[in-house]
C-alpha cells in the first residue's frame, strides 16, 4: 500500500522520461509519496525496457528505476492521443520530461503551449546542454556531460587515457536537481498559484561537482589535473595498497595526520621535514603514500581499516559492487528491499537514502508493465471519454 503520509502524497506527476535523468528524477518524486504517471510510446515505450538483464522478459533496470510509478501507453503523433495528453495534463501537478529540446514542443506540448493552457502546471526539463544556447540541439549523454564539463580530466591517473566515472554522475545528479527543483517549485506555488518552466542541464549538472577545481582556479588560476585517488589538497587522503587490497584513508587535519601516523606504527614520520605541514604533505604525497604503503603492505585491509578507525582517523575498504550489496551495515540499516512484480516476481531494489522519523518514504512495487495502468488512469481522469469528442 502506498504511504498516505509520505512527504508529497497528493502532488501527481506525469513523466514523459526515457533512459536516466528524467526516470531517475520521478523516482525520487515516488519515493517521497508523489503519484507518477509514467507516459510511454505503445510499442516498445522506454528505451531502458530493452536493457538487460531480463527476467521473465522483463528488464531488470527498468524494473529498479522506474519503482512505484504507473505506466500509461499514448501515441502522442496520433490526435486522439494528443486529446488523452491535454486532459491528463489539466489534472496533475508537474510535468517532467527529458527529451531532447524541441521534440515535445514539435508535438504540440512545448512549455509556452501548455502553460498558456495550464497556467499552473510546473513543467520539469531535462536535457544534455540546456534548453537554448549554442549546444541546445546536439544529442548528448553522460560521457559527454562527463567530457565537456571538465569532469573526465581530473579522473584517472596522471598520463594515463581519459577515464570517467563508473556510474552515470551527469544523468544521475541532474535527476537529483530535477527533482529538487519540483518540490521547490511546488512550494512556490503554494503561495503564487502560478507554475513556471524549470531547465536542468547535464553539463550544468556536473560542472556544479566542481567546487574544489572553481575554487583554485578562480583563485590563482590552477588548472586540477587526475591523481587517482588522492586529493589535490589534502594529503594523505587516498587509497593505499594493503596485502590483500585497498583501503582508503583520510588524515585531512594535523591531528588526524598524528593520529594516523600513530595508528599505524610510522610515528617517525611526522617528524620528517617533508611532511611537517599540510601544504608540504601535499607537495610530497607521492613519498608519503610510498612510505605509508610499505607498512600498510604488510597489514589486511581489515586491519588497516580497524586501526584507522580506533585512531579515530576516517577509513574505510574499496568494496566491489558483491561486497556493496552484501554489506552488514547497509543490511543492518534496511536499506535494500524487495519490490513485487507481476512477472518478475521479487525485485531486489536500492534504498532510498532519504530517512525520515515520521513520514517514510514509499516501497510499493517495481516498475510497471508497459501500459499497465492505461484504463484505469484513463478512467479515473475520464480520459476515455474526452478522447472520443
Amino acid at each position: 500500500m502506498t504511504n498516505t503520509i509520505a512527504p508529497l502524497a497528493g502532488l501527481t506527476v506525469l513523466e514523459v522520461g526515457v533512459f536516466m535523468a528524467g526516470p531517475f528524477a520521478t523516482m525520487q518524486l515516488a519515493d517521497l509519496g508523489a503519484r507518477v504517471i509514467k507516459i510511454e510510446n505503445p510499442v516498445g515505450g522506454d528505451q531502458t525496457r530493452e536493457t538487460g538483464p531480463y527476467v521473465n522478459g522483463e528488464s531488470a533496470p527498468f524494473a529498479l528505476l522506474n519503482r512505484n510509478k504507473e505506466s500509461v501507453t499514448i501515441d502522442l503523433k496520433s490526435e486522439e492521443g494528443k486529446q488523452q495528453m491535454w486532459r491528463l495534463l489539466e489534472q496533475v501537478d508537474v510535468l517532467v520530461e527529458n527529451l531532447r529540446p524541441g521534440a515535445l514542443t514539435r508535438l504540440g506540448f512545448g512549455y509556452d503551449a501548455v502553460s498558456t493552457r495550464v497556467p499552473e502546471l510546473i513543467y520539469a526539463s531535462g536535457s544534455g546542454w540546456g534548453q537554448d544556447g549554442p549546444l541546445a540541439q546536439n544529442p548528448g549523454l553522460d560521457i559527454m556531460a562527463q567530457a565537456r564539463s571538465g569532469m573526465m580530466s581530473v579522473t584517472g591517473h596522471p598520463g594515463m587515457p581519459p577515464a570517467k566515472i563508473g556510474v552515470p554522475i551527469c544523468d544521475l545528479t541532474t535527476g537529483l536537481y530535477l527533482a529538487l527543483a519540483v518540490t521547490a517549485a511546488t512550494r512556490e506555488r503554494d503561495r503564487s498559484g502560478r507554475g513556471q518552466h524549470i531547465d536542468i542541464s547535464l553539463l550544468e549538472s556536473a560542472v556544479s561537482l566542481s567546487v574544489w577545481e572553481a575554487g583554485v582556479y578562480f583563485t590563482n588560476g590552477t588548472v586540477s589535473g587526475p591523481l587517482g585517488s588522492a586529493h589535490a589538497h589534502q594529503a594523505p587522503y587516498q587509497a593505499l595498497q594493503c596485502s590483500d587490497g585497498w583501503a582508503t584513508v583520510g588524515a585531512n587535519t594535523e591531528k588526524l595526520w598524528r593520529q594516523l601516523a600513530a595508528a599505524l606504527d610510522v610515528s617517525g614520520l611526522t617528524e620528517d621535514p617533508r611532511f611537517s605541514s599540510g601544504p608540504l604533505r601535499v607537495a610530497h604525497r607521492g613519498e608519503l603514500a610510498e612510505l605509508l604503503e610499505r607498512r600498510t603492505s604488510r597489514m589486511t585491509v581489515d586491519e588497516v581499516v580497524a586501526a584507522a578507525n580506533a585512531a579515530g582517523v576516517p577509513s574505510a575498504p574499496i568494496l566491489d559492487y558483491s561486497q556493496v550489496f552484501n554489506d552488514e551495515h547497509l543490511q543492518a540499516r534496511s536499506y535494500f528491499w524487495d519490490a513485487p512484480h507481476p512477472v518478475m516476481g521479487k525485485v531486489r531494489q536500492l534504498g532510498s537514502p532519504m530517512r525520515f522519523s515520521r513520514t517514510p518514504v514509499v516501497r510499493e512495487h517495481a516498475g510497471p508493465l508497459l501500459g499497465a495502468d492505461t484504463e484505469k488512469v484513463f478512467a479515473e481522469f475520464d480520459v476515455l471519454e474526452a478522447s472520443s469528442v
